[in-house]
């Protein structure tokens, strides 16, 4: 509150802090290669059909510059203009390196990229009996009554972006009204969110941050909306580490069972923010005031053992049996008379909406400000420094 590959390199900064460095020999003398190799490997680039990773990105962007101009000869772009910055700073790094050296390591990256050394481990979404549609990020299955809408970026730790806020918003109208009788949300791969793609709030022209913000605002509000408004049991499946808006909506959720790998950290102050998705209001409800401020004032991150004595997480299951355990039960669940659900938790939950909606926006007005202040934009600078190493 990103993505195909293309020619541009244009990086986001938070897949910058996510990928893993891929290590280049800058001191080999024992190769050159000619500038038909490196022609080459620029046309190989093209036919590369899995995304690199915005590191490894940032890292070809430096090699391509240092080859053909040398070292880096430009002026530094402004601390604003974040995706540039993070493109001079990596050519820069590159220092005094010969181009005859640089184009050597530029075609030797290349060559690593290539589709034989393309990991082929990556976690891939069950099967289900019925596929809605819906974007390669959320992958929306209907099966045993129960629907669930997965967080599908496993190798950017399931980070949202502003598109996927949208796609969930509409999943969950969807969900509403279809034949289910619950509906789960959860995470493919290690991860069940890493929270916002920070490329929400740094990926922006200095010319339009504040109108972005206020868009931001909305979007959020919305958001978060219709998880408050949401008919049926909703159950969160939290198969690994969460972070952020997707822990402080755990306190409009029914049910939450998390894998004992799981920790839960919502890091607002680390990043000059402040608390979201009604978590203000529902975790001192849950947990205490004061339980309620180390996590939300303090930024202190919770195992899954912590989370239930809590009150956050409903029950924790051993990670070596959790997806079986929790789906038994969750099939189970979703027998009992449909209506009976619906009407109980409206019961339950009714009496609070109205306030939930108002604390909700004021949530999102009072981030909308803190979007814009200059402690916020320091944060991130700061975080995003100590985080992108090349």
């Amino acid at each position: 509150m990103a993505g195909r590959l293309t020619r541009s390199w244009s990086p986001s900064l938070l897949q910058v802090l996510r990928f893993p460095v891929v290590q280049l020999h800058m001191n080999r003398t024992a190769m050159r290669a000619s500038e038909k190799d490196f022609e080459n490997a620029r046309n190989q680039l093209k036919l590369l059909t899995k995304d690199p990773g915005n590191e490894v990105k940032l890292k070809l962007y430096a090699l391509y510059k240092q080859a053909t101009e040398g070292p880096c000869n430009t002026p530094k772009p402004s601390m604003l203009d974040f995706v540039n910055k993070a493109k001079w700073d990596a050519w820069n790094a590159l220092g005094s390196l010969p181009k005859e050296t640089a184009r050597q390591n530029y075609v030797d990256l290349v060559s690593s990229l290539s589709p034989s050394s393309e990991s082929s481990s990556q976690v891939k979404p069950a099967a289900a009996k019925e596929k809605q549609p819906g974007s390669e990020n959320i992958i929306v299955t209907s099966q045993d009554g129960i629907t669930k809408i997965m967080f599908n970026r496993p190798t950017k730790k399931n980070a949202i972006t502003t598109s996927m806020y949208k796609e969930i918003i509409h999943a969950l109208k969807a969900a509403s009204t279809d034949n289910s009788a619950i509906t789960v949300i959860t995470g493919n791969g290690d991860y069940y969110s890493s929270g916002n793609d920070l490329t929400n709030f740094t990926d922006v022209p200095p010319t339009s941050i504040e109108e972005t913000a206020k868009n931001c605002s909305i979007l959020l509000r919305d958001f978060v909306d219709a998880f408050i408004d949401f008919p049926k049991p909703l159950v969160a499946v939290v198969n690994g580490p969460a972070v952020g808006i997707v822990v402080t909506l755990l306190g409009l959720f029914d049910v939450v069972y998390a894998s004992d790998k799981a920790t839960f950290h919502t890091p607002f102050s680390e990043l000059g923010q402040s608390p979201e998705g009604c978590a203000s209001y529902t975790f001192p409800k849950i947990m205490g005031p004061a339980k309620a401020a180390e996590m939300l004032i303090l930024g202190r991150k919770l195992t899954a053992g912590e989370a239930c004595a809590r009150g956050l997480v409903t029950e924790v299951f051993p990670e070596s049996t959790f997806q079986k355990e929790v789906w038994t039960r969750l099939k189970a669940y979703a027998k009992l008379p449909t209506n009976s659900l619906r009407i109980s938790k409206e019961l339950i939950r009714s009496n609070e909406k109205e306030k939930l909606h108002a604390i909700n926006a004021e949530e999102c007005t009072v981030l909308q400000g803190r979007w814009l202040s200059e402690e916020c934009m320091n944060a991130l600078m700061n975080f995003v420094s100590r985080k992108s190493k090349l």
